[in-house]
């Protein structure tokens, strides 16, 4: 499975990016995708997830502002970013796992997940 993703850039506080995240073998391998983020030296976070049912789950610090989706031909994954802060400047990488993994919170752990994109980055500065 090869995850690409793509629509990191560089914004000014308060404006809006689109990430986009292409899937291959969605169909038959993939249960649940996220999104995640890493700054330099810190751990990478769980951002969102949006599992096979449609349901999906936000980290505190982006519900509101951030929403995940997939496209109709549900191999791309979306995640608009709106009201950015520069807090949210970070390496984002998408991620999908082929089985249900537990709890929402399990979902948002980057451990939980088996296939990796290789990162966009976002900047707010």
């Amino acid at each position: 499975v090869q995850l690409v993703e793509s629509g990191g850039g560089s914004v000014q506080p308060g404006g809006s990016l689109r990430l986009s995240c292409v899937v291959s073998e969605y169909t038959y391998m993939s249960y649940c995708m996220g999104w995640f983020r890493q700054a330099p030296g810190k751990e990478r976070e769980g951002v969102a997830f949006i599992d096979s049912e449609g349901i999906t789950f936000y980290a505190e610090s982006v519900k509101g502002r951030f929403t995940i989706s997939q496209g109709n031909a549900e191999n791309t994954l979306y995640l608009q970013m709106n009201s950015l802060k520069s807090e949210d400047t970070c390496m984002y990488f998408c991620a999908a796992v082929e089985k249900d993994v537990g709890t929402k919170l399990l979902r948002l752990r980057p451990s939980s997940y088996t296939f990796w994109g290789q990162g966009t980055q976002v900047t707010v500065s």
